[in-house]
């Protein structure tokens, strides 16, 4: 029979391999959206994490015949009122660019972080808090669904510091860990992560929700 199957609902590697191991665990064969060629990308026009999360979730459940699961994460920032919050991962695109951001050879998250940094700098240490939210969502095709939402605090950093994770996590610095999110090795990055403590929690609830 195999090992029962669940979709990833992304196609972002980074995303994939912080998911991936916890639902190893439950023996199930975790796929992700370049499984399913033929499915367009969701329009993400939520006015929330939690909302993006269960739409991308449900859609992916709904297309595949299969259990879901889709996060939909991003960067609040105090001094700018909560931005780039759920535009996070589109935010240069939304921005004007510095001219350093200009650079075609640049990948999207770099602009991202230049343009961050751009906004904030004026802003004093003190005043660079913020956190990353992740809102996971698991839905069957069916229409059962469970959302969850957890945060990790810190603040922006004035430059980028590490080479791991993806998106802000070089500008993200945990002062607790004394470093960036970009610097935390993969098991201590899941431990502190937003997107590892909502895992965590829906780890828990699988064995009732799945059955």
């Amino acid at each position: 029979m195999g090992a029962p199957k669940i979709v990833l609902a992304t196609r972002n590697p980074g995303k994939i391999r912080e998911l991936a191991d916890g639902l190893h665990a439950f023996g199930l064969k975790v796929l992700g959206l370049d499984a399913f060629p033929a499915m367009a990308d969701v329009e993400e026009n939520g006015a929330s994490f939690e909302e993006n999360s269960l739409l991308k979730a449900c859609a992916v459940a709904r297309f595949t015949g299969l259990p879901a699961v889709a996060d939909d994460s991003g960067l609040e920032v105090d001094a700018l009122g909560g931005a780039p919050g759920i535009y996070s991962a589109r935010y240069s695109d939304m921005r004007p660019l510095p001219p350093e951001a200009e650079n075609p050879a640049l990948s999207r998250d770099e602009r991202n972080n230049l343009v961050l940094l751009r906004e904030l700098a004026a802003v004093p240490d003190a005043g660079r808090t913020g956190r990353f939210v992740c809102a996971m969502s698991a839905c069957k095709p069916g229409g059962i669904s469970i959302t969850l939402r957890e945060t990790w605090e810190g603040r922006i950093a004035r430059a980028p510091r590490g080479t791991n994770g993806f998106g802000y996590d070089p500008l993200f610095f945990d002062p607790e860990a004394g470093r960036t999110a970009a610097e935390l090795g993969p098991e201590e990055k899941n431990a502190r992560s937003h997107r590892g403590k909502a895992l965590g929690q829906l780890l828990a609830l699988w064995p009732k929700f799945y059955g």
